[in-house]
């Protein structure tokens, strides 16, 4: 529960609030939840809008989409915790076969900061996930550019398989149980809200769930999230260990050309598995880390101001519709601003 302290630093993100407000009452989003935390446990939070006749509540489930990929590169990184696998690990130990038309070696840690260049199928990919990493084309040489991928998740998934012996889902399992997210899941039972404008936007989204892709598949809740974004402001070790985290935060992709769509003048790199925004022109605050989703789901982490928040929601793409999602990051760091003993950069 929040304590005292806690209550008078959630009024401080009523302008954050009112964003998301806004973007339900312009039909930018059909719904949103909006959830802000600090290493001590949940603020603030609060749903707004619906799907059809279907009220959004803050304890519902929402397609994470592409906010999978940090979480299942943490069941990668705490595989390399126990002994078990090595970022340098090669992908063809776990898939044998691939890689036998290159002329280079894909490695875990190439794959958890899309710099494997492997060709990117579709996210509803027919051919399935395995088929599609082994046929993939060479996009470019491991290690020397960088685009955006979220088939080589699927490579990720099949080295924690093969290095742990067990699942993904299991590891899985085991980092939500450790993180206090018991709504994590692939499993579409859990009911969650559908995603607007999917076949619009060139997906198949009912062929696309039955992939439980390891880059986009996952299901959550804000509360889930917040309670993730909590405990990695913590830094305990209870997901992952201090040095672990300081890994995953160095950026991997400084120098390196960066492909659509994410280009240089985004203003960010990548880390072992999270997008760092250290950059980013449209923000006031740039020491953050997290990651975004397909249809509008946001989740970031602002260490030093000791504050994180997740957005979910449920439309795709909805930056063609004029969402910024900077404007919500500034509101929730101007929101940390007044709150005693919080400073500014040096």
């Amino acid at each position: 529960m929040p304590s005292p302290d806690d209550d008078s630093r959630a009024s401080e993100f009523s302008h954050a609030f009112a964003w998301a407000a806004r973007q339900v009452d312009a039909g930018i989003l059909p719904t949103a939840v909006l959830g802000i935390a600090s290493s001590t446990g949940t603020l603030a939070l609060e749903a707004f809008g619906a799907s059809g006749s279907r009220a959004a509540s803050a304890d519902d489930h929402y397609p994470l989409f592409s906010i999978t990929k940090p979480l299942v590169a943490l069941t990668a990184l705490r595989a390399v915790e126990r002994g078990l696998l090595s970022l340098t690990a090669p992908l063809a130990q776990a898939v044998p076969g691939f890689g036998s038309g290159r002329n280079d070696v894909v490695r875990l840690h190439h794959l958890l900061t899309h710099t494997s260049g492997i060709g990117e199928p579709p996210l509803d990919t027919p051919k399935g996930l395995l088929p599609s990493l082994l046929q993939g084309d060479m996009d470019f040489t491991a290690g020397t550019m960088s685009r955006y991928s979220s088939i080589a998740f699927a490579g990720v998934q099949a080295l924690v398989e093969q290095a742990t012996g067990t699942s993904l889902e299991h590891e899985l399992a085991t980092l939500a149980a450790d993180a206090g997210m018991p709504g994590l899941t692939f499993d579409v039972s859990c009911n969650p809200h559908p995603v607007f404008d999917a076949a619009e936007q060139g997906l198949d989204y009912p062929a696309f769930q039955q992939l439980r892709h390891p880059g986009a598949g996952l299901y959550a809740t804000a509360d889930d999230m917040l309670a993730l974004g909590s405990a990695l402001l913590r830094n305990d070790g209870d997901v992952v260990h201090p040095s672990t985290v300081s890994a995953m935060l160095r950026p991997r992709t400084g120098g390196l050309p960066k492909l659509e769509p994410y280009p240089v003048e985004r203003g960010q790199d990548w880390g072992l598995g999270w997008n760092l925004r250290h950059s980013a022109p449209g923000l006031l605050e740039t020491r953050v880390y997290g990651h975004g989703g397909w249809a509008g789901t946001e989740f970031w982490i602002y260490p030093e101001l000791d504050v994180c928040f997740v957005l979910l929601t449920n439309i795709a793409s909805p930056g063609r519709l004029g969402l910024d999602i900077d404007q919500l990051h500034n509101a929730v760091v101007a929101g940390v601003a007044g709150v005693a003993g919080v400073t500014g950069p040096a």
